[in-house]
């Protein structure tokens, strides 16, 4: 139920009255503010002053920097730096800051629009070029929009919404005007492109990913008052998705995940500002979809950045599972619902996706973040490297995640409660009540946290501290080292009392291991200890995983595992794995080591007789895995663009949640493939139930196959291999795949591509 505005009394704590005690999250912050030092801000604003017609300071990064999205890092970098600021009080956080605002004002004025951008144009001959081009176009309705590509550009305003938002962000922090002048002028210059357009043009261009622009747009008014800022706001609003949000109809199956968490966010706000119930209601029924039906046990969400079907995870465990934006994004979603009405479920989820996958998404070694999570077993976490290459976007939203991980413990709400939702070491300053307050934990290894008033003006209030609702209603608490039976109210153990300087209240919580079924499949689970999500260790990143998946067995399955360290959290489980013993330890700790998370549950009876094909059928899996020299994922952002795909009259597609491609009559699609050495074989997934319809496969121009598809295999997926000649590979390191349809007809649609080397003794 959605919460009428100003019920939304609730407010965290500020960042900069928050200091974070000896900890992983502490240890993740300091990591990286050295980080954020590393980094160049004239590096990352090299096209803002090249575009602008001024000269760039330094050369431009490399990875999504140099692709047509360019500039959405810096803007994520203007909100990490603020946030660093806060968290740490480094100075030269916030003079980068306020360095970058200057840049950003100086180009403004350059172009005397009010753009300013970093973002390219991609031309029909393969030139990159200032990417404000598109905008007059736009705004006559000379308009191509597709799922993340727009007249030529790579989600403009996705990039756009990052830059907006490291303004109002710095604006917000210290008061900059001119963070906020510039805004003001984006703002203007979008509002003159976005009038224009119909309400059909505009639903058009909407298709395209718009990151948090309503979102943006409401801050704006927030700060200025402007009617014609909140006016904006609503105009970014895609009817396809929100419409049956708002009358809490789950349609999310095959939308791009990401593309749609910020436009929640955004009517959040608005909801805050203006009360409008349809914009509450859409925004809290996202969030309990997306966490009940949609989400993997480490709270991530999305299969390669796809919603699939509810309660359909079990079918989706792969090597691209919970891309790290998502996270990032839902967290900022649940802050908003959380500060409407306090409730304990909230935070539950909060704090497992911010300690199972924020936490695993970076390496304390190098400082570099994960795209996905993979949490398909023996899968390798493939983190950013101190190259600084890839800038994707997860990389911005990793920034910002490890900037503030106080920034979530301690809230205050209107009647005065004090809340602790997160147990994470910290000391603070309440300024309503003159106090300094100081939460003592070791949690999630040690079970106890102790929140002390070293400073306090006395007085009667209640302090509610957070209950998992995994607890099961055996929280202990104390006050002053005195057992204490509080209220227990919406996830909260409540206790009012007068309150002065030195008083303490502790509580103990449960940690016991247990066991969490995937949502619509019981026989797929994994392992708990409180919030911790465990995996089985299957040791070294170097060492490949190509055995057979561990599997779970018997009618009580934690009666193995048995401590083997309780205070880090490790474990041993004998008897109950197959085909041997396995260790279990946290996994966000897993940084450079291969893991096991979900396990299929048999009992005895049952594993007897699936042993067999369940071993077979895992061996299939991994020796196509073992032998694959590359995969190509068709329709699907990022795996596109990795291998060069360029094409004429296709569209990517979604059959029974795979997504795919296909080329029309006249048309085609190629992509680039990595080869190596040796026969090797090319696989093409289709859909079992196509109609008729005949089409070639080319290598470098050299044709290899023809395709013939008519209803081969009714209601499934299926495979066809083409051998490929030895001489067509012979020497290089990559070939050109193209699918042509032949008149009349359609390539595919192609659900996947592989490469991989025939098994010995074959040849082509």
């Amino acid at each position: 139920m959605a919460v009428p505005a100003g019920a939304g009394s609730a407010r965290p704590l500020p960042l900069l009255a928050v200091r974070l005690r000896p900890s992983d999250y502490a240890t993740a912050v300091e990591i990286n503010r050295q980080y954020l030092h590393r980094l160049s801000p004239d590096r990352l604003l090299h096209n803002f002053r090249k575009y602008a017609g001024l000269e760039p300071k330094a050369e431009i990064y490399g990875g999504w920097e140099s692709d047509t999205i360019a500039g959405h890092t810096l803007g994520h970098y203007l909100s990490a730096l603020v946030l660093t600021w806060q968290q740490t009080g480094d100075a030269e956080m916030r003079r980068r800051a306020d360095y970058i605002v200057d840049e950003l004002a100086e180009a403004q004025a350059k172009r005397g629009t009010g753009y300013v951008g970093a973002l390219g144009r991609k031309r029909k001959d393969g030139t990159i070029v200032d990417g404000e081009e598109i905008f007059p176009e736009i705004m006559k309705g000379e308009i191509k929009s597709g799922g993340f590509d727009l007249n030529g550009s790579w989600s403009p305003m996705y990039t756009v919404h990052k830059v907006f938002a490291g303004l109002l962000d710095v604006h917000g922090a210290w008061g900059n005007a001119k963070a906020l002048k510039v805004a003001e002028g984006l703002g203007g210059y979008f509002e003159r492109v976005f009038t224009a357009l119909s309400p059909a043009q505009l639903q058009e261009v909407l298709g395209c990913e718009y990151g948090g622009m309503n979102e943006s747009y409401a801050e704006l008014y927030a700060r200025t008052g402007e009617p014609r800022w909140l006016r904006m706001a609503g105009l970014f609003y895609d009817n396809r998705v929100l419409d049956p949000l708002a009358r809490r109809e789950d349609k999310l199956a095959n939308f791009h995940a990401n593309t749609q968490v910020p436009k929640l966010i955004g009517l959040a706000r608005i909801h805050e500002l203006t009360g409008d119930a349809a914009k509450g209601t859409a925004a809290r029924f996202f969030w309990e979809t997306v966490t009940q039906h949609h989400s993997y046990v480490i709270g991530g969400n999305a299969d390669r950045e796809y919603f699939t079907e509810p309660d359909t995870i079990a079918d989706h465990i792969t090597e691209q599972t919970c891309e790290h934006c998502n996270t990032y994004n839902m967290l900022k979603l649940t802050r908003h619902l959380w500060s409407w009405q306090p409730d304990g479920a909230l935070f539950d989820y909060y704090e497992r996706a911010h300690l199972n996958h924020v936490m695993a998404a970076q390496d304390p070694s190098t400082g570099g973040f994960t795209y996905m999570t993979p949490l398909m077993t023996g899968a390798d976490r493939a983190y950013s490297t101190t190259k600084d290459d890839a800038f994707w976007c997860c990389v911005g939203s990793g920034m910002e995640s490890h900037a503030k991980h106080g920034e979530s413990i301690f809230w205050e709400s209107g009647d005065g409660t004090f809340y602790v939702n997160l147990y994470i070491p910290a000391d603070a300053d309440w300024a309503a009540r003159k106090a300094a307050v100081a939460l003592e934990t070791g949690y999630p290894f040690t079970p106890e946290a102790t929140l002390t008033f070293t400073k306090l003006r006395a007085g009667t209030f209640p302090v509610a501290l957070r209950v998992p609702g995994w607890a099961g209603g055996k929280a202990q608490v104390s006050v002053n080292g005195k057992p204490e039976a509080p209220r227990i109210e919406r996830g909260y153990a409540i206790v009012t009392r007068r309150w002065q300087a030195g008083d303490r209240i502790a509580i103990t919580l449960p940690l016991d291991l247990r066991i969490e079924a995937t949502p619509g499949n019981a026989q797929t689970v994994a392992i708990l200890r409180g919030p911790l999500v465990l995996a089985a260790d299957l040791g070294a990143n170097e060492q490949k995983w190509e055995r057979a998946d561990p599997a779970l067995v018997g009618g009580d399955v934690l009666a193995g595992f048995a401590a083997t360290d309780a205070a880090r959290a490790l474990y041993q489980a004998r008897g109950v794995a197959r085909p041997a013993d396995l260790s279990f330890v946290p996994f966000y700790r897993q940084y450079q080591r291969r893991s096991a998370v979900y396990f299929k549950h048999f009992s005895e009876s049952a594993w007897t007789r699936e042993e067999a094909a369940y071993n077979a059928e895992q061996a299939r899996l991994k020796d196509i895995a073992a032998r694959s020299v590359d995969v190509m994922f068709l329709g699907e952002m990022q795996p596109e663009r990795d291998h060069n795909l360029v094409s004429e009259l296709s569209y990517p597609v979604t059959y029974r949640a795979r997504q795919g491609r296909d080329a029309r009559s006249g048309g085609y699609l190629e992509f680039s493939m990595k080869v190596k050495p040796g026969p090797l074989v090319l696989q093409a997934s289709y859909w079992g139930g196509e109609r008729a319809r005949d089409f070639d496969i080319f290598v470098d121009n050299v044709k290899i196959a023809s395709q013939h598809l008519d209803n081969d295999q009714p209601g499934k997926f299926f495979d066809v291999e083409y051998p490929l000649p030895a001489a067509l590979t012979r020497g290089k390191q990559s070939v050109r795949v193209k699918f042509v349809p032949r008149d009349r007809s359609t390539a595919g649609p192609i659900f996947g591509v592989r490469l991989y080397t025939a098994k010995p003794g074959a040849t082509a």
